[in-house]
């Protein structure tokens, strides 16, 4: 197994947090006309309190860790089969969102946001992990 890059770990952590709130700014009032516009949810990612910023970082790092131990495990390098690998990976909460359609009764444009976020992420965290030397 190849050694993991510090660097390469903090870089798609940054990335995946950016993108990450890029979609959900672009999707944010979307996604609270879905919630029922609730006020106790955060809706503008930019105003969101340090704490929970902080925590989605943390989340964000995990995620960028598990991927980047998988890729290594798998002995992927190059993009091609990094972006392979990612929307492959990417389609565990896929799959998880669409129980949360069926089971749970939540609208599928609210699920289809999230799966989106999960989806890409994971892919623009893989391939920035597999063409990483």
């Amino acid at each position: 197994m190849r050694e993991l890059s510090y660097l390469a770990l903090v870089i798609a952590t940054v990335a995946a947090f950016v993108f990450s709130s890029t979609w959900y700014m672009v999707f944010g009032k979307a996604r609270m006309k879905l919630l029922g516009n609730n006020r106790d949810i955060d809706a503008d990612v930019r105003r969101v309190r340090p704490g929970k910023i902080l925590f989605e970082v943390i989340r964000s790092f995990v995620v960028v860790f598990v991927i980047a131990h998988l890729l290594a495990l798998a002995g992927i390098f190059g993009w091609r089969d990094a972006a392979q690998f990612g929307l492959l990976v990417g389609i565990f909460p896929v799959m998880i969102l669409s129980g949360s359609v069926l089971w749970d009764k939540r609208p599928w444009k609210l699920a289809a946001i999230h799966a989106g976020d999960w989806l890409l992420k994971i892919l623009v965290v893989a391939v920035i992990l597999g063409v990483w030397r």
